[in-house]
């Protein structure tokens, strides 16, 4: 059955994997999973005693040591209780396979890794150090060392830094799930402490603020600190907590942790002042203090941390399901999945050009406006001007004038006239292609499973494009055929019709008089407008349905038939190489599915304890 303190344990791996995985804000309108949970930030002034505390507490000496300002950097450090017997260890996030036994190589670790950000000067920077401590003596807590608060720059440092570190500090401390402990000498005057001024200044009820006097054994003779560790010099919600360091002495003599929290309980236990204080005193005793406070928070927290984790699984699970699932390895199943892709890919295509997405519409426009409007310029009333029907009629007739109807000038003329509708029509294939390209363009960028993999996103596209061309080659070839078939053979009622209805109610010979005159080539060019005009009226049917049967039909049907024979012949390595998903993607996915599996086991373990209570 889970406990309280395995729960702590959860909640210090989830902290842990939050920075691992980059979840401490950004992309999500949800309060950050790192932000919801409570950590206890060391915040004190330089030269406090804020390492010596935070050593004590750990009962190793693994600190960076010296005068002025030695924490550059915060420190996220979490410690893990292990069983006796085994050895302890500490990780870096930044080195994850590399483990440290030796407490001295973790101090020149912080300083190197310091060193790399801030370079070897007194510059601060906000990028934290994460280190995990795994000891058999130590509470399973998350403590956050901060840069030791200042009033003036020392050389070396910017007019800002005293600044600088203040708002670095309150960033952290503002936070509501934010334990505050706050370190002040106790040879200082509480009343210009500098942790004390910031905490009551961001927790004025004193709620969050753990209250720690450091150097009890360095106050002057005949003073001692009992009114503020009783509570009554300055109160707080929580008891003051009084620390005894080591001295400058010990440390440089390298005594061990271990006996300097004995010489810390013997000063307690022997002290005159403080002997009814002993038990709530030392590091040993605020260790267990702020774990046992760490685990009032959690279970004041638990349905708010538990909804919040609920929340962040189903944006993972949205999210992994947007970014598809993980590329196959072996080449049937990859296969399988470049044409489930294709199908994709295709049915949003046959969306756009039936009408359940936007952009099929335009081709209809194509003929609906585009090419009425091209038949209705073309130039027949230069091509049948009289001047021009006077000279085509001449030069048919050639030595010999004809005898009754100028049948080679008529077919002259009709044969002139229907070349026109060339343009049109191959203008009718282009817009029409044109769109279509454009629906492909548009269907790949709407396939979301294909944003995965550029290379086949531009295989599929080229693919298309080029079938489109010979859909187009093939519908330019039937449209101009259809020209060319009105004017292979010309419509023969329609001229029977035309003597009667000239002569009719009208002097019969008067076609013969009328044969060189201007009324003559008149009617010429009245009949030959009338049966271009009902061309124009066939092909305007006619070149739409060529249109739609070779392009639009076939880009329907065929738009990927000749890529997926292609497919059929390609190796295991070229199909691996049409998926060579992005690789921010592959890590984004990465980093969702480990982020995922850390919540719901912590939502699996956080439950068990809500159930154990």
């Amino acid at each position: 059955m889970a406990t309280m303190e395995s729960l702590i344990v959860t909640v210090n791996r989830i902290q842990r994997a939050c920075t691992v995985l980059g979840d401490h804000g950004g992309d999500t309108a949800l309060p950050t999973l790192w932000e919801a949970l409570p950590s206890v930030v060391v915040v004190g002034g330089q030269s406090s005693g804020k390492s010596s505390v935070l050593e004590s507490i750990v009962g190793r000496d693994f600190l960076p040591r010296g005068s002025g300002i030695v924490t550059r950097r915060p420190l996220v450090l979490q410690l893990h209780k292990i069983e006796q017997g085994v050895q302890e260890y500490a990780e870096f996030l930044h080195l994850p396979k590399k483990k440290f036994t030796d407490f001295a190589m973790v101090r020149k670790e912080i300083q190197d890794e310091t060193d790399r950000i801030t370079g070897k000067s007194k510059q601060i920077s906000p990028v934290p150090i994460h280190l995990s401590i795994y000891s058999p003596n130590v509470v399973n807590l998350t403590l956050i060392d901060l840069p030791g608060l200042t009033k003036v720059a020392v050389e070396g440092q910017p007019e800002s830094i005293v600044q600088d570190i203040e708002t670095m500090v309150r960033s952290y401390v503002e936070k509501p799930n934010c334990i505050i402990l706050a370190i002040t000498p106790a040879n200082q005057d509480i009343a210009t402490s500098d942790a004390m001024k910031l905490s009551r200044e961001v927790d004025p009820s004193g709620e969050r603020t753990f209250g720690v006097l450091t150097k009890l054994d360095l106050m002057d003779k005949g003073t001692n600190a009992v009114d503020v560790l009783e509570g009554r010099a300055y109160p707080l919600q929580h008891p003051w907590v009084g620390i005894v360091n080591r001295s400058q002495a010990d440390i440089n003599k390298n005594v061990d942790m271990i006996a300097a929290r004995r010489r810390e309980r013997e000063f307690f236990a022997t002290s005159p002042d403080y002997g009814h204080l002993a038990s709530k005193m030392g590091s040993e005793y605020l260790a267990k203090l702020l774990s046992k406070h760490l685990e009032s928070v959690i279970r004041a927290r638990l349905p708010g941390i538990t909804s919040l984790i609920n929340k962040s699984i189903d944006e993972l699970e949205a999210e992994l399901s947007h970014l598809g699932r993980p590329v196959a390895v072996d080449a049937g199943a990859q296969l399988y999945t470049i044409l489930e892709l294709c199908r994709a890919f295709d049915k949003i295509f046959k969306e756009h050009l039936e009408g359940g997405r936007p952009g099929g519409d335009r081709i209809y426009g194509v003929f609906d406006h585009q090419l009425p409007a091209a038949l209705r310029k073309l130039p027949f009333d230069r091509h049948l001007s009289l001047q021009n029907i006077r000279k085509v009629v001449s030069e048919a007739d050639g030595y010999q004038p004809h005898l009754i109807a100028p049948e080679q000038g008529y077919r002259r003329l009709i044969d002139g006239a229907l070349h026109y509708f060339r343009g049109p029509a191959e203008a009718s294939v282009d817009a029409v292609h044109f769109l279509l390209k454009e629906l492909v363009r548009r269907s790949i960028a709407e396939t979301q499973e294909l944003k995965r993999f550029p290379t086949l996103q531009a295989e599929i596209a080229a693919a298309a494009n080029e079938a489109l061309e010979r859909f187009r080659e093939e519908s330019k070839k039937t449209t101009l055929r259809l020209v060319e078939m009105e004017s292979s053979y010309l419509t023969v009622d329609f001229f029977r019709k035309l003597p009667q209805e000239v002569e009719k109610g009208g002097n019969p010979n008067s076609v013969s008089a009328d044969r060189y005159v201007e009324g003559h080539f008149r009617r010429i060019g009245s009949n030959v407008s009338s049966y271009v005009g009902m061309v124009s009226e066939t092909l305007r049917n006619t070149i739409p349905k060529a249109v739609v049967y070779c392009q639009v039909r076939e880009a329907k049907q065929s738009l990927l038939n000749h890529f997926y024979i292609l497919l059929g012949k390609k190796e295991a390595k070229q199909l691996a190489q049409l998926l060579d998903e992005d690789p921010a993607l592959m890590e984004r996915r990465l980093q969702c599915a480990k982020r995922l599996e850390l919540y719901k086991s912590a939502r699996d373990e956080i439950d068990s304890v809500s159930w154990a209570r």
